[in-house]
Formats: structure tokens, sequence, C-alpha cells
């Protein structure tokens, strides 16, 4: 009998060791959870402004489900009103509760984002019937300008288990944190801290008085690098199933951003609700990859504008002066090989500055010989080709800078000559995103000196090293971009020549398929189209503006990328014209 007793017993003090020390916690949190309820006060996001002052983005009240299962008799009936009322399948309710298993019954669970008034009026006046069915007001980001600043700005989702364990407690499950663009970068800014209301409830669930009060600390606001006009301007040239491309402009003095497009895009403003499985595959099946950041994330061969490199090598080496002339037929025999020329007939004899000015791939042919992969690569690099520019989005990369080194690891192979020059004028492995173009270009605009693209007004931004560049090489270099477009025979002299703006510009077409014979692109399907582009900044004796345009399948660079170019150009200088004009 004692035994029996003391065994009786033992069992009793493990049961209470069980319940008081293993799950002590949770049951004082469920016993504590029947008489007070923390309603959390959420943190408005921070305001995004363009660099004049415009609202981008911005935060609307929008009213969420939340059910809390501790507090309901029969879940299933719970759910079959919630699924009536907001006109949804059950299951598709069930397996949303369902994802909230690991977290405690006591604590409510978002079931249902952005209700209508009428839906909130039926679960007000059912309020007695279902206790366990709450609506609560939320801040609902709105991207006033959807697609046209997608790529800028990105979006909101719920943070994922990774984010929540990485947050230090910052985060909660049902939290939602930025997802690419500046949302994603300046999330910790934009967040704020949300605050607490601890209030007592009667044996119903009703608040009656407030036990504990933090109040919730706001986002920053940010201010971008971005000109909504200027943005909004490139956009336009983009519309359609065959726009596809991207523009990059920014200040070459500085590296802000003034307008940075991707096109396709997508609506930022459907994440603003919890995302269907449906909605997001939609998203990934769509045309042209919208959720890609064509002007980071895609890399590109750089075409002719890649002569700005070769130039700037051959003459800082003196393997050409500004001086030197080579006669060009048409095409050129190297390596055994003939390599054509864009123009059939030739450009007869040119020097450094006709041969940017018409863009003859003959004198490139023979400046890439004489220059070898090896240098060639080394001023790639110089211009920042081949690493990130450091810009304040994630996601971006790095390019490709080919060498013989390069050729070993990646192919197994050794270089060829013979590759060298394709390379000279922007074909073969050499790859590279817009925004690498972009800062590229600045550094030819403003004498070689590095700058560092980025999009928030103040922020920190990594700064690069003054690379040996030599000045007068630049010089001879812009001169040529100069007569590119302003000078007669200059290949976007009839596409981006504006009176008033003193531009220079390169203009580039990448081969997208081999040709056996010269086939004018427009005459081809879309995707063998050739990719064009236009790199250009304004004005030369003292650049502001950069501007860089990618036509993806767009044809020649200066028949579809020029004239968005000179658009841009003009739409910034505008005022300035206008000024003028008026005296």
């Amino acid at each position: 009998m004692s035994t029996v007793v003391s065994t009786l017993l033992v069992a009793i003090a493990v049961g209470f060791w069980f319940v008081q020390i293993v799950h002590g916690e949770y049951y004082r949190e469920l016993a504590e959870n029947n008489r007070l309820r923390k309603l959390p006060i959420e943190a408005p996001r921070g305001l995004i402004h363009d660099r004049n002052g415009r609202l981008l983005v911005e935060n609307i009240p929008s009213y969420n489900l939340l059910i809390d299962r501790s507090r309901t008799k029969d879940l299933g009936r719970s759910l079959r009103f919630a699924a009536q009322v907001l006109r949804r399948p059950l299951p598709e309710l069930q397996a949303l509760l369902d994802g909230y298993r690991a977290i405690p019954e006591f604590k409510p669970v978002l079931l249902a984002e952005s209700l209508t008034l009428s839906e909130v009026a039926r679960i007000g006046v059912a309020g007695l019937e279902y206790p366990e069915l709450e609506v609560e007001v939320r801040h609902l980001r709105l991207y006033r300008h959807g697609e046209q600043t997608a790529h800028v700005m990105g979006y909101l989702a719920e943070a994922t288990e990774a984010e929540i364990a990485a947050a230090n407690g910052d985060l909660r499950p049902g939290d939602l944190v930025g997802k690419k663009g500046i949302e994603e970068a300046y999330d910790t800014e934009l967040r704020g801290r949300d605050g607490e209301r601890v209030v007592v409830v009667d044996s119903h669930g009703r608040p009656f008085e407030e036990f504990a009060h933090s109040s919730a600390q706001p986002g920053t606001d940010l201010t971008l690098t971005i000109d909504l006009d200027l943005q909004q301007e490139a956009v336009r040239w983009f519309q359609g199933p065959e726009g596809v491309g991207s523009v990059v402009a920014l200040d070459p003095r500085n590296g802000e951003v003034l307008a940075l497009v991707s096109a396709p895009a997508y609506n930022p403003n459907l994440f603003a609700r919890r995302l269907r499985k449906g909605e997001w595959q939609a998203l990934l099946d769509a045309p042209n990859l919208p959720l890609t950041n064509r002007a980071i994330q895609n890399t590109f061969s750089p075409g002719s504008v890649f002569k700005i490199v070769m130039l700037t090598a051959g003459l800082t080496e003196k393997v050409v002066d500004e001086h030197s002339r080579v006669f060009c037929p048409g095409s050129a025999v190297i390596y055994g090989r003939r390599f054509r020329c864009w123009r059939p007939g030739g450009h007869g004899w040119v020097d450094a500055r006709r041969a940017l000015q018409v863009s003859c791939d003959v004198y490139f042919y023979h400046l890439g010989k004489a220059l070898g992969i090896e240098r060639i690569a080394r001023y790639a690099r110089m211009f920042g080709l081949e690493v990130p520019t450091g810009i304040d989005l994630s996601g971006e990369k790095p390019g490709l800078v080919p060498d013989a080194a390069w050729s070993l690891r990646a192919r197994k192979a050794k270089w060829y000559p013979g590759e060298t020059i394709s390379v000279a004028i922007g074909q073969g492995p050499i790859l590279l995103t817009p925004m690498q173009m972009a800062v590229m270009t600045a550094m030819a605009a403003n004498g070689g000196r590095p700058v560092t693209p980025h999009l928030v007004k103040g922020a920190q931004r990594r700064t690069r090293p003054d690379v040996p560049l030599d000045p007068h090489a630049l010089k001879v270099v812009r001169e040529g971009l100069w007569a590119v477009v302003n000078a007669p025979g200059g290949t976007a002299r009839w596409s981006a020549f504006v009176p008033g703006i003193d531009m220079a510009g390169k203009t580039g077409t990448v081969q997208v398929v081999a040709q056996s014979a010269r086939i004018k692109s427009e005459s081809l399907p879309f995707r063998f189209r050739d990719h064009a582009w236009f790199t250009s900044f304004a004005p030369v004796g003292d650049p502001r503006l950069v501007v860089v345009v990618f036509a993806e399948h767009g044809g020649g660079g200066s028949r579809t990328a020029a004239p968005i170019g000179k658009a841009v150009h003009e739409k910034y200088f505008a005022p300035a014209l206008q000024r003028a004009a008026a005296r």
C-alpha cells in the first residue's frame, strides 16, 4: 500500500514539475492572457519623397481581420462565418490558419487583409456571437506611381522565419519587411518600432481598462535622389509588349541617381496585401521577367560603347596618338580572319576622334590587336567594370571582363588572339550592367573620377580611389563623343542632337544571333533583334547629367536608344532652355 501511495506522490510531483517548470512559462502566459490582452500599436512606416519633395510612397489605413483561436468553442464554425463574410473558399482560410500552428493559440493571427467597410460592419454586428474575430486598423503601403517606380521602391512582404530569427526580437510573425528596392535596403530605418497597449478584459474578452502602454516610434522619412519628372519621361518610352530595357540617369559629379527604369515592371501595390499563390505565379511566368531589375541585375555586351574604354587605353598607353590614322575599306583581315566594319563601304581614313564619331570598327580592330587583352581588361577595370558599382540596392551583378586567366579558369581553355578583336568593339564575352555603363560614362565625363551611384540623399556610400587615366586621353575621347552627337556623320547626329544642349554620346549595337549576311535587325523576330545602347552626358564643359539607355532587342543604337536619351536630356534641361529662349 505504501508503495502505491509513494508512486502516486512521485507521479503527482512529476506532474507539478512538468506543469510548473517545463511548461510553466506557457501556462503563466496563458493564464495572464485570460485577463490581459496585448494589442500592438503599429509604427507608421517612413514616407518616401523624390528629390523635389513630391510624395512617392505613403501609408493609408487598412482594416484587417484577426482570429484568437483560444476564444472560440468551434473553430470550424468561426471559419465558416469568416469565409461567408469574406466570400473566400473555406479550405483557403483553413490552409492559411494551418500556417500558424507553431504560434500559441492565445496569440491572435492575421486571417484577412484590406476588409471593405461592409465586411467590417458585418463582423462588428456579430461581435458577441464571434468574440474570437477582431478587426484591427493597420497601415497599408501605397506606391503612388505603381509600376513607374517599382524597381526603385521595391515592396513589402511578410517576414520569413530566417528574417525573424536574425532580427533579435525586432520582428514578429506576420510583420511586414521590405523586399527589393529602397524598401529592402533601408528597411530598418523605414520600419520604426511598434508600440503596445496591454488592456484588462472581462470574461467575454472585451477590454475595459488599460493596464500598460508603450508608444510606437514612427519610421524615418526618406528623400530620394530620384527626379520624378525624369523618371516618368524615361518610363514613357517603354510602353507595350516590346518595351523592354532600362534607363539610368545620374549626376556625374556625385553619383546621385536621377532616374532608374527597368521595363517591364510590376505593380508593387499588389504586395500591399498578402499575395495569393496564383498572383505570384503569374508574375513569375510573365513575359520578360518584370521582377528583374535590368539596370543592375542583367548583364549585356556593351557593343560599340566600349570604344570609350578602348580609345582611352590606346591613348594612355601611347599605342596610338590623337592624330594616328587608319584606313577603313569596310573590313580588315587580322590573324587570318576577315572582320567586317558595320558600314559596308568603310569610312576611309579615320583618326582617334573621327573613329569615335563614326564608330569605325576597323580602327578599333587594329587598336585591340595593338593593346592585347590584358591591357584592355586592366583599363576596363579602371572604369569600374567587373565589380558592383555599390549602389544602395541589393542583387547587383558584377559583370565580366575577360582575360587569359579568366579563360583558363572559367572555360578551361586558353585565350585566342582573335577573341581580342571581338572584345575591342564590345562583343564576345565582355558583359556589364546599365548601371556600370553609367559609372563608366560618368568617369569619361568628369575626367576619370569614380562615383558611387546612390538613391537616398545623404546616404553613406563607398568611395573609390582615383584611377591613373591620362587627362589628355579623356579630353580627346570627350571631343570624339561630342562629334558623335553634334558633327555631320556622327552616328547620333540625326537622332540625339538638341540645339542648346551641348551633349556628347556614343551609340552601340549588339548582335543577339550571329549573321552570315547583313540583315536589318527590325526584319527579324523580336527575340532575335539586336540590342541597342546609347550613353551620353551634358553639358560637355561642365557635365551635370549622364543618361544611359539600353533597349533590349531594340535594333540599332542610333535608331532606338538615342531618341530616348535625347528625350531625357530635353526633360532635364527644359527649364534652362526656356530661360534662354525668354532672354
